[in-house]
């Protein structure tokens, strides 16, 4: 009896060991990780800010909370315009933010985001994730020690808020405008005054007549700063928006230290709240822009002649610096490339669905 208790005992102790040798296995694929996310955007921004919140919740979701990313707001941590320096240089593992936030370190930044008369919202998703843009755009990016996923998009934003309206290429003539980046250098060969004015500012220097327009993003976001009480005329399009990507950009060095499952799912997570946040403002624009409407802003399209005068100076300013820009020239032919032939498309199904669609509003 002994020895046979003996036998049965070594067999437990044999399984118990078998157990002990897996479970370390187990335990560093799912490692306990602790990670600090600083955005460029504020709290009150639920359709930005709030999908980076909806990423982190995943990834704490899916590793039972082993794997922990903490979103610090504009400003928590360093201010909205810094978030890809902390993010470079390692004093967060990671940022939420727009590339062309940084067209002053180089303009190519604005071609991952979005620059006048690029690609729509749709098109920027496809050449980032599947036309070879993703690529050329983290290849560009090692420069600063990092690594970006697609994170979001608001889809087409409006052209802003004006004082007084807006009719020819002469009117915009010395017009001092909140709007930076790559969108203000394009303007200002057309006669605006670009003005750089923080978010939290644009109210007040729009009544105080600081600046004579403003761009922020779209009626949801709009509505929510009140600028429709400060400025009377709504213009429409954003054509230095159609399709801007807000990504997640991770520390190069951070990112290598990952185990497989978490590098996988921080790819999966920021896909998920790039559908969110266009999902959003779909969602959230039209009921907005409806309520503007109701309470007295005037919508205005910008003229063809100011858009074509706008065309002309943004194409002349990317000659400028493909000229002495290699980086950008690479991702600008790609990108113009890949445009011509999306919109070959375009014509022939989606836009000739929505036209249609739209035209036939009234009877549906």
């Amino acid at each position: 009896m002994k020895r046979r208790e003996f036998i049965r005992m070594a067999g437990l102790g044999a399984a118990g060991a078998t157990a002990a040798v897996a479970s370390p296995a187990i335990a560093q694929s799912m490692p306990e990780i602790k990670w600090r996310l600083t955005s460029s955007f504020p709290k009150s921004l639920d359709t930005i800010y709030g999908a980076t919140d909806l990423f982190a919740k995943a990834v704490a979701e899916a590793t039972d909370n082993k794997f922990q990313i903490q979103v610090f707001a504009a400003g928590e941590i360093v201010p909205a315009l810094q978030a890809l320096d902390a993010a470079s240089n390692g004093t967060v593992e990671m940022a939420q933010t727009a590339g062309y936030y940084y067209v002053g370190k180089d303009p190519t930044f604005a071609i991952g985001t979005s620059m006048p008369f690029g690609l729509n919202s749709r098109m920027q998703t496809a050449w980032l994730q599947s036309g070879g843009g993703g690529e050329l755009f983290n290849e560009f990016l090692k420069n600063y020690n990092l690594i970006a996923f697609a994170a979001g998009n608001t889809g087409c934003q409006m052209g802003g808020w004006f004082r007084k309206e807006i009719k020819e290429v002469a009117d915009l003539n010395g017009l001092k405008m909140r709007i930076g980046g790559i969108a203000g250098n394009v303007l200002a060969k057309i006669g605006v005054v670009p003005q750089q004015v923080g978010a939290g500012d644009i109210y007040a220097s729009l009544e105080k007549g600081t600046v004579d327009a403003a761009e922020f993003v779209g009626p949801y976001d709009d509505e929510k700063l009140g600028f429709q009480k400060v400025a009377k005329y709504y213009y429409y399009p954003g054509f230095w928006d159609g399709g801007p990507t807000i990504h997640h950009m991770v520390n190069i060095a951070k990112w290598e230290q990952l185990p497989p499952a978490y590098k996988s799912l921080i790819k999966t997570a920021s896909s998920m709240a790039n559908e969110a946040m266009q999902a959003r403002y779909d969602a959230y624009n039209p009921p907005a822009i409806k309520r503007l409407v109701a309470s007295g802003t005037q919508l205005r399209a910008f003229s063809p002649a100011i858009l074509d005068a706008s065309l002309k100076a943004a194409n002349d300013l990317y000659s400028e610096i493909a000229a002495k820009n290699a980086n950008f020239k690479k991702l600008y032919d790609h990108m113009v490339a890949f445009r011509a032939d999306q919109y070959a498309w375009w014509q022939v199904a989606e836009f000739s669905y929505d036209n249609y669609m739209i035209r036939s509003r009234p009877r549906g």
